[in-house]
């Protein structure tokens, strides 16, 4: 089935929504949605002024745990509120969000923007999904069996409950889209590749996009020639992201998210012969080797401690050598990808971290970056050890690549594509 593409006609909007907001020269309240496996982060923007109107988070989603559920909500010019309430799932959280909205007449939304982490071949870009589309969607969940089934899940709930309003999907591997065939093509025979979508995605586009772009304006560089290694560090996955001219020439995820860095339970790169044997041990078992490899590898199985690097982090420091091996194999990781994107994109104007571990840990930042000189970048210890604001530039002064640090902002880049989807 193939994707919608943008061009949607504005007059039918107008229709679906009915809402007298909308003729105010294109105003628009837009909703988005981000959702994690026990967890769902919203805003609402005023586009295109881009002013947050509301926000929050539902946190604890699914099975009880030693502390209960909660949504932390928030309105522009108010103090944050923390609302006790059961979610079972995802789509007990997406009614309790919409009820908080719906106190306030000024914060009803005129379209829904969700975050769709693997769409394979049919929704690859920013696409106004009609009800057969959203129908579809189940069939997906194997591409990304962590992100994609509570994704799918709201998006089907939100359509139940509001038919008339209309939701895009930003896809995150919309960014990556511009990826060459020399980078994206898997060496399998042509025919088999083209007839099952095997080749590289690329994932984290919405971050990663985000990200370039405030690293272009921050240092005064038009974007078109802007050229950087993003890091999207997060507290679970991660992913590197070369950039030319301020577009996506290779990402370290592939196929699915489970390619590239080591991640938080993700095993990253592996030869395929691993798997080849892990399966023959399972007896053919596909989704006991999907689950060992997507949620029982990476940090949490090196460690045998935590998913958190951390908490690893901190274990090396207590003199653990097992800890110390995991953190090692951690950095080794993603500072080999560094330097062979650095290579790739070539006079690189940034490093740029981004997303938890590369906002908040110092340390990751620096191990990843030290001794790389030759790729003209140069950690300045005493910036790096105390960021204050972002963004910020912790490279030393000679050095000739920028390393910034800059907060992600993945629900604003979903209402920036979503406006631009139905407002042109």
């Amino acid at each position: 089935m193939p994707a919608t593409k943008i061009g949607t006609d504005n007059n039918l909007l107008r229709k679906l929504l009915s809402v007298p907001f909308w003729e105010k020269e294109n105003a628009m309240n837009v909703l988005t949605f981000n959702c994690g496996s026990s967890s769902l982060k919203y805003r609402l923007y005023g586009m295109p002024e881009e002013i947050e109107l509301a926000g929050g988070e539902a946190q604890r989603v699914g099975p009880k745990t030693t502390e209960p559920a909660r949504i932390i909500h928030r309105v522009k010019g108010r103090s944050e509120e923390v609302v006790f309430v059961e979610m079972r799932n995802h789509n007990e959280a997406f009614e309790q969000v919409m009820k908080l909205l719906a106190r306030e007449k000024e914060l009803q939304p005129q379209v829904a923007g969700h975050r769709l982490v693997h769409g394979g071949e049919r929704l690859q870009n920013v696409t106004v999904m009609n009800p057969q589309m959203i129908a579809a969607l189940p069939e997906l969940n194997a591409l990304a069996p962590i992100h994609n089934p509570p994704i799918v899940a709201l998006i089907q709930a939100c359509q139940a409950r509001y038919p008339a309003l209309p939701q895009v999907g930003v896809s995150d591997t919309a960014f990556h889209a511009t990826i060459p065939p020399r980078a994206r093509t898997y060496a399998l025979p042509r025919a088999l590749s083209e007839e099952l979508g095997l080749h590289k995605y690329g994932f984290h586009g919405i971050s990663h996009q985000y990200v370039v772009t405030e690293a272009a304006k921050f240092l005064k560089l038009p974007l078109d020639k802007f050229n950087a290694v993003s890091c999207h560090l997060g507290s679970g996955g991660a992913s590197l992201c070369a950039v030319s001219g301020g577009k996506s020439v290779d990402n370290t995820f592939g196929y699915s998210p489970l390619q590239g860095l080591v991640m938080s339970t993700r095993c990253g790169d592996l030869d395929p012969a691993v798997t080849l044997q892990l399966l023959a041990r399972a007896n053919g078992e596909s989704a006991a080797v999907e689950n060992l490899l997507n949620r029982k590898s990476g940090v949490l199985g090196l460690s045998g401690l935590s998913a958190d690097i951390r908490d690893v982090l901190g274990g090396a420091d207590g003199g653990s050598k097992q800890l110390n091996t995991a953190a090692q194999i951690y950095l080794w990781r993603m500072r080999k990808y560094l330097g062979a994107y650095l290579a790739v994109v070539g006079n690189a104007d940034a490093v740029i971290f981004t997303d938890t571990i590369g906002e908040l840990v110092p340390r990751v930042r620096a191990a990843v970056c030290a001794n790389l000189e030759c790729f003209g970048l140069k950690i300045d210890e005493n910036l790096n050890n105390h960021v204050t604001k972002y963004p910020a530039d912790i490279a030393a002064a000679g050095s000739a690549a920028r390393i910034l640090v800059i907060l992600t902002n993945e629900e604003l880049s979903i209402a920036r594509s979503t406006y631009a989807a139905l407002a042109a």
